[in-house]
């Protein structure tokens, strides 16, 4: 049997068992009556899922489609966890819209956030800002823009910093409301700009970068510039932490739309591909069994957490979604 399928049935006991789990003491006191009645209790499921294009559409940032699937999750207990480029002080806001209360990886897996009080006690490696345990990846965003100041100003004519937009500019290429703007300038960790060059000269940049320590990494509307993270190392960490939290393997699920969510889908133990409006699948290397969605964004979202998860004839379903990778 292959690593996606046994990753599969490892999961479908999960839901079979119709666990649920909100605080540690919760999860264990539900675990030990569960193996008490026989559940096979082999693994927790965690959905990683990126944000702009996935569980957002694309072009109004609407989550309406997949209202239904969160609140069957949020039911169950099965924790929902943003994976995305978005800032700090986007995510907080939409995390209180969507209605999630768990951690949340932020700027292409810069930086994990963990509401205080979440886990048992606050973890090795993390300090306390505000409300959050936080877990830094990379450094700061100053380090980078010095960076590009210094060495890439022949490409100046090429791109536009997103540090040197305005709230208007910004609402203009992005479709986003002032007030989010306002939000998604907010940046710590990597300096996203909008290239406006050839493809030879973004080339030529991205080696550039590279050979003085960037990392670049192209998102739906943006190139990043930061450090070595990536939304499947910050996944990859987080998940082991729940993993020990719980006493209990976990299985990944993972769900994005563009090259800058490749690393999660990787990553994960099940990657789901969303269709988007704008762009073919990415390619996910090496080769990568995955779910592709018939739907874009948050429909596409809904369609394929249904029938991995909140279907009761969820084996049979899934043969009937459309598998690929490259």
């Amino acid at each position: 049997m292959s690593p996606f399928f046994m990753a599969w049935h490892r999961l479908l006991s999960f839901v079979t068992a119709s666990y649920r789990f909100v605080s540690l003491d919760t999860v264990l006191d539900s675990q030990r009556s569960m193996i008490e009645k026989g559940y096979d209790m082999t693994t927790r499921p965690l959905i990683f899922t990126d944000i702009d294009g996935t569980l957002l559409d694309h072009f109004d940032y609407s989550f309406s489609d997949a209202i239904e699937v969160i609140e069957a999750l949020n039911e169950r207990h099965i924790p929902i966890i943003a994976n995305t480029s978005k800032t700090f002080a986007e995510m907080e806001k939409l995390q209180q819209t969507i209605g999630f209360n768990s951690p949340f990886i932020s700027e292409n897996g810069a930086v994990v956030y963990i509401p205080i009080g979440y886990f048992d006690q606050q973890l090795e490696g993390t300090f306390t800002e505000g409300y959050y345990w936080v877990k830094e990846f990379c450094q700061p965003r100053q380090y980078w823009l010095e960076l590009l100041n210094q060495h890439a100003q022949a490409f100046n004519d090429d791109f536009i910093g997103f540090s040197s937009l305005s709230v208007e500019a910004l609402c203009e290429l992005t479709d986003l409301s002032p007030d989010n703007a306002k939000l998604a300038l907010i940046r710590h960790y990597a300096e996203p700009v909008l290239w406006q060059g050839n493809e030879a000269n973004k080339q030529a940049f991205i080696e550039l970068m590279t050979r003085v320590g960037a990392h670049t990494l192209q998102g739906g509307r943006f190139l990043h510039v930061g450090g070595d993270s990536d939304k499947g190392k910050a996944m990859k960490w987080l998940a082991d932490i729940y993993s020990k939290q719980y006493s209990a393997p976990v299985t990944t699920i993972a769900l994005g739309d563009s090259g800058n969510d490749n690393a999660m889908l990787e990553a994960a133990d099940l990657a789901i591909q969303i269709k988007s409006p704008v762009h073919p699948f990415p390619i996910l290397t090496p080769p990568k069994q995955s779910i592709k969605s018939n739907e874009c964004g948050p429909k596409g979202w809904a369609e394929c957490i249904k029938q991995t998860l909140l279907s009761s004839s969820a084996e049979s379903q899934l043969n009937q979604l459309p598998f690929g990778g490259a």
